[in-house]
C-alpha cells in the first residue's frame, strides 16, 4: 500500500474550552500536510458564524487547504449566495455542498426554504454559477436514512455528479464490504465520482451508537466485542480505536483506495495516530 492522502474533519467549538481543544487538536495534524480539512456547518445551519471563523483563522494560520461545509437549511438563495461571496473572496476554492437536516433536527421531515436551493444537486449548480468552486458533496454506503430506497439515494447522487461535482466523501461505515459493495453500484451506475471513504476513529463506543442511530451506519458483531467492558478504560478503548481504524484503511488500501476522510471529533491523538501507523508523516 503507498503513503495515502488524508483529509480531516473539524466542527466549530461552543465554548472557550473546546476552542482551545481545536486549535491544539489542529496544530498537532497540520504537519501531516493533509490534503485539505473541513468544517462543518451544524446539522440546522446553526453554526454559520462560527464556520467562517474557524475557515479565517486556518487560512492565516496555517498553510491547510481549508473546506467550509454549506447546507440549504433555513435560508433563502440570495444569503447562501452572499456566503459563498465572502468565502470566495477570503481564498476559499473548495465547498462541501449539502442538503443538511432538517431544522428540527435528522429525524424531523425536511422542508425546503420557499426561496432556497432546495436540494444539495441544486446548491451544487448554484454555487458553481457563483464562482468556479471544486464542490465536495456526500454519498452514503448504507443509504441516506430519509432516502425512499438505495436506488433513489444513488440517483440523488448521480445528480449531485450531474450538477457539476466531481468528488464525494462518505458517511463513516464499519465493514469495508459495505463501501466496496456500493463502490460497483456507483461504477455500473456510470456515476463518475471519485469517492473518498470517511473514516471514523472511535473515541467512545456508547457515543459511536448513538451517532450510527441518527446516520443509518451498522456497528458490526465483532465491532460491539472488541470495545465490550471499556466504558470505564479509556486507555485500553483507544488502543483498540486505533487498531480497528489502521486495520479498516489498510484493508481499504489493497482494495485500491488510497484517500481518507477522518471524522476527528476535533480530536488529534487517535487520527495521527492512524496516519502515522499508514506512513503518513509530513513534516512529524
Amino acid at each position: 500500500m503507498s503513503t495515502p492522502r488524508v483529509s480531516f474533519e473539524f466542527f466549530p467549538p461552543k465554548t472557550p474550552e473546546a476552542e482551545a481543544s481545536l486549535w491544539t487538536t489542529v496544530e498537532r495534524l497540520a504537519p501531516l500536510k493533509p490534503e485539505f480539512v473541513s468544517v462543518t456547518y451544524g446539522a440546522d445551519g446553526s453554526t454559520r458564524e462560527r464556520t467562517h471563523q474557524v475557515i479565517d483563522r486556518i487560512l492565516k494560520d496555517t498553510e491547510m487547504t481549508a473546506v467550509p461545509h454549506l447546507t440549504c437549511v433555513g435560508a433563502p438563495k440570495t444569503e447562501i449566495d452572499a456566503i459563498a461571496d465572502t468565502y470566495w473572496n477570503l481564498g476559499v476554492r473548495q465547498i462541501v455542498a449539502l442538503r443538511g437536516d432538517p431544522e428540527g433536527g435528522a429525524e424531523a421531515e425536511y422542508q425546503p426554504h420557499p426561496e432556497g436551493y432546495a436540494y444539495a444537486s441544486d446548491l451544487v449548480e448554484g454555487l458553481l454559477a457563483k464562482h468556479p468552486f471544486e464542490i465536495f458533496v456526500a454519498a452514503y454506503p448504507e443509504t441516506h436514512p430519509q432516502a425512499l430506497s438505495a436506488d433513489a439515494d444513488l440517483d440523488n447522487l448521480r445528480r449531485k455528479v450531474e450538477a457539476g461535482s466531481h468528488r464525494a466523501i462518505t458517511q463513516f461505515f464499519f465493514d469495508n464490504d459495505v463501501f466496496l459493495r456500493f463502490r460497483d453500484r456507483v461504477t455500473k451506475a456510470g456515476i463518475e465520482v471519485e469517492l473518498i471513504p470517511g473514516i471514523l476513529p472511535v473515541t467512545n463506543y456508547q457515543t459511536l451508537v448513538r451517532f450510527a442511530g441518527a446516520c443509518g451506519a451498522s456497528l458490526p458483531n465483532q465491532l460491539t466485542r472488541l470495545f465490550d467492558g471499556l466504558d470505564n478504560d479509556p486507555t485500553t478503548r483507544q488502543l483498540i480505536a486505533a487498531h480497528v481504524a489502521v486495520s479498516q484503511a489498510e484493508a481499504l488500501g489493497r482494495e485500491g483506495v488510497d484517500d481518507f476522510h477522518f471524522y476527528t471529533l476535533n480530536r488529534a491523538d487517535l487520527s495521527f495516530a492512524v496516519c502515522h501507523a499508514l506512513g503518513v508523516r509530513g513534516d512529524a
